[in-house]
This record gives structure tokens, C-alpha cells and sequence, in this order.
């Protein structure tokens, strides 16, 4: 204990201020992202919403910070917007593109049927993807991928990545894996920041058979006990927080 603090807290005990001197200490840290609540490798999560200017208000609402268009997803009947969440890691608000069919991919049907922004996935940053899918098929992991996409932003400039996707992803929580491409502006650099990611969480009624299931992938996400799978964030803003599931 540092010699100003011990001083403070020998006086807080004569006077009888003690636990409201701890109090403000907690109070001071709590807002401060320990290294162990969010997984290294995290590079964005996404919240789903059945529209996108819906989204873009609800977690303004909660955090303060309003998230800027980020395009469309063409052929995929998305829409997204986006919030930075520090160095290389971000918030997608995503919803269907009315402009485009529903019925072109699951997650625009499964978007539309939301009642509430919910969490609906999450992707990893691997390093070389291509090694990375050589070293899931040599441990026998079923994947598909790496496989490029792309999408135009609204100033006209276009980014490109590659992705890659597990056969199982133990009911919605082992996310996807990216690579940017090395010409591509990540998106957490330029989109409206102000907030972080205080902790994600992997939620399950098993944590040790997930832990053990998912250890190849070197995820070092924190699991924790929950009445069923789902993924938990909390993102910190200048108004307030954001607690959110899948």
C-alpha cells in the first residue's frame, strides 16, 4: 500500500470513514479494463438489430456514443454501422438492408425476427488466417474458409478481408476468425470512439467441458456459468453502460 494511501485510510478509521474511502477506491477502478476480462484476440463483436437506425439509438442511448454508418453487405441483406472500442477492436451494429432480400442469408432472416438489440456473434483476429486453417486441419477441426469478402464504405473507398468459420461453434460461441487486409483501414480507426469494452464473457452450463473444447483454438476468452450459452459484453461510455447477451 503506497504511504499517501495508508495515511488516508488511517484516517478514514479515525474518523469512521473507512468503508466509504474503500468504496470510492472500488469506484474509481471499476471502469478500468483488466487484461483478463476480454479475450486478446477479440476484433469486433456484433450486436444484431431489426434495423439499423434502431441500433445505432440504443446504444447511444446506454454508452453516449453514436455509431456511423458503415455500409452494406452485398448479397448477404445486411446493413451495419460502427463504433471503436480501442486499438483494432470495435462494436457492429448490424441489421437487414431493406434495399436487399431477407431471404438471401440466415442472419438477415434472424436479424428481422429481433424484438431487442441482442448479440449475435463475435470475430477473432488469428494473425495469418491461411496458417491458422492449415493448423485447425492438422488438429482435425472442421472448418470452412478462409474465404474474402469485401465491402464499400460511404466514401467510396473499399475494404477487403478474409474469413474463415468452424463447423461448430458450440451454440453460438466460438466466434468467427479475420484477417484485414493489409491495404484496409481497420475499422476501429476511424469510427466514433469514446468507449471500451470493460469485459466479454462466454457464458455456459458447463464451463469445463467448454474450456476444454474451445483450448486449441488459444481463445483465452473468460467463461463463466450461465442457465444457457450466450455472450455477454459490457462496454463502457461516457454516459453510461452497456450490458448486453446474445
Amino acid at each position: 500500500m503506497r504511504r499517501r494511501t495508508f495515511i488516508q485510510l488511517g484516517a478514514a478509521l479515525a474518523f469512521g470513514f473507512a468503508p466509504r474511502l474503500l468504496l470510492a477506491q472500488r469506484q474509481q477502478k471499476s471502469d478500468v479494463p483488466l487484461v483478463d476480462q476480454v479475450p486478446p484476440m477479440l476484433d469486433h463483436m456484433l450486436l444484431g438489430s431489426n434495423d439499423l437506425q434502431y441500433g445505432i439509438d440504443f446504444v447511444e442511448q446506454h454508452t453516449g456514443v453514436r455509431a456511423a454508418f458503415g455500409g452494406v453487405h452485398p448479397g448477404r441483406g445486411t446493413q451495419n454501422a460502427l463504433l471503436s472500442l480501442g486499438t483494432r477492436r470495435y462494436l457492429e451494429i448490424i441489421a437487414p438492408d431493406p434495399q436487399q432480400s431477407a431471404s438471401l442469408s440466415e442472419l438477415s432472416a434472424k436479424l428481422k425476427k429481433l424484438k431487442e438489440p441482442r448479440l449475435v456473434g463475435w470475430a477473432a483476429h488469428p494473425g495469418d488466417i491461411q496458417v491458422f486453417a492449415a493448423d485447425l486441419a492438422k488438429a482435425g477441426i472442421a472448418a470452412e474458409g478462409p474465404t474474402a469478402g469485401s465491402r464499400k464504405r460511404p466514401d467510396g473507398s473499399v475494404l477487403h478481408w478474409k474469413t474463415l468459420n468452424l463447423k461448430d461453434d458450440a451454440n453460438g460461441l466460438v466466434p468467427f476468425f479475420i484477417e484485414w487486409s493489409a491495404d484496409s483501414t481497420h475499422p476501429s480507426a476511424d469510427a466514433p470512439s469514446g468507449c471500451q469494452l470493460l469485459r466479454f464473457e462466454l457464458l455456459t452450463p458447463d464451463p469445463a467441458v467448454l474450456a476444454k473444447s474451445i483450448a486449441p483454438l488459444n481463445l483465452k476468452a473468460p467463461i463463466a456459468k450461465g442457465s444457457s450459452p450466450q455472450l455477454h459484453a459490457v462496454i463502457s461510455g461516457p454516459n453510461g453502460q452497456l450490458d448486453i447477451t446474445s
